[in-house]
């Protein structure tokens, strides 16, 4: 009888500490809403994480603090996330390049189910220039984080189709900066993923008055990036469209994909069973992000985008993120 009783107060005692641990880091919050063209928009009760490796938190992942989020560049108000690259900690400036990912009330990843339905969120690239990238994308990384310490709460379990942490399924939606933008898919048929992707960037496009500094899209203003996933049953079609003082700009679309790594049918798979937004902000040492806005891709030279020029040039390189909605297509911009 007393083991019995020893037994109950110990499982007692672990899932206290479990609830304690889900319950210790000090998650920012950030209003987004899911949408029905029935129903309207309905606010959900979201919070951002970092990852769990994020080198300048002072604290361990699962039990981080408000003074860690922004020694990481990472701060909300309302339905706004904003992602600084560098932050100044007395006389040095850290390059934090955060990353985070959006968590629900119940302590696991928003998994959002995109097939058939689109995405729209507000824009702000105006301070982040060339070299850098402000990136809002998705991972099928697992709900719960993966099983592994604290779990979602604590920002473990990413994965891409670079296979950093393990191998899965990627959806960029924007990957940019105020001088050139790309949304690509990256497919993965098990540990086979298409790395390089099947992007469309219009500026490759020769669409080079899109997306720029007064451009048909003005990237000096904040706008909204509307993206749909269309097909019933299979992804057939990624649209895009942009919003900017109310007037709407069509964005591009991508058709096809690299079948051998399970094409657009894959990625839509994926989306149909739920994927996890992730963004960040962050620059290329070994490239200098060339591949998304220097040469054929866009506008900027190879000098101006290292990071020592964005750091000494750009301190205060940032990204902003609003508004997000997800759900059926047609209902996220209404009204």
């Amino acid at each position: 009888m007393s083991f019995k009783f020893l037994c109950v107060g110990l499982v007692g005692s672990l899932l206290t500490s479990v609830a304690a641990a889900k319950a210790s880091e000090q998650h920012p919050p950030l209003k987004t809403w899911k949408c029905t063209t029935s129903g309207g928009c309905v606010e959900q009760n979201t919070s951002v994480v970092l990852d769990k490796d994020s080198k300048y938190a002072q604290n361990s992942a699962g039990s981080r603090t408000t003074a860690d989020y922004e020694a990481m560049g990472v701060s909300t108000s309302g339905d706004a996330v904003t992602l600084h690259h560098y932050v100044k900690s007395g006389s040095t400036l850290n390059p934090a390049s955060p990353r985070i990912y959006l968590l629900g009330e119940d302590g696991k990843y928003v998994m959002m189910e995109l097939l058939n339905k689109e995405l729209s969120v507000d824009v702000d690239y105006s301070a982040v220039p060339c070299g850098e990238n402000g990136a809002f994308y998705f991972s099928e990384m697992k709900a719960d984080g993966g099983g592994s310490s604290g779990g979602a709460a604590a920002g473990q379990g990413y994965c891409d189709a670079q296979c950093q942490g393990y191998c899965c399924n990627e959806m960029d939606v924007l990957e940019a900066n105020a001088k050139a933008t790309a949304m690509t898919p990256h497919p993965c048929s098990g540990n086979n993923c298409d790395k390089s992707g099947c992007g469309y960037n219009p500026y490759a496009s020769g669409n080079r008055n899109l997306w720029a500094t007064g451009g048909s899209v003005d990237t000096n203003k904040p706008f909204t990036v509307v993206t749909q996933f269309v097909g019933s049953a299979t992804l057939t079609q990624i649209k895009r469209r942009y919003v900017q003082n109310g007037r709407e700009v069509d964005g591009g679309s991508i058709s096809s994909c690299n079948d051998g790594s399970g094409g657009l049918a894959g990625m839509g798979q994926a989306l149909g069973r739920g994927m996890v937004l992730a963004m960040s902000i962050w620059n290329d040492a070994a490239q200098q992000m060339s591949w998304l806005d220097a040469g054929n891709n866009g506008p900027c030279s190879i000098s101006e985008s290292t990071p020592a020029n964005i750091q000494s040039q750009h301190p205060d390189t940032h990204v902003v993120f609003s508004n997000i909605r997800w759900g059926d297509i047609g209902s996220t911009t209404k009204g």
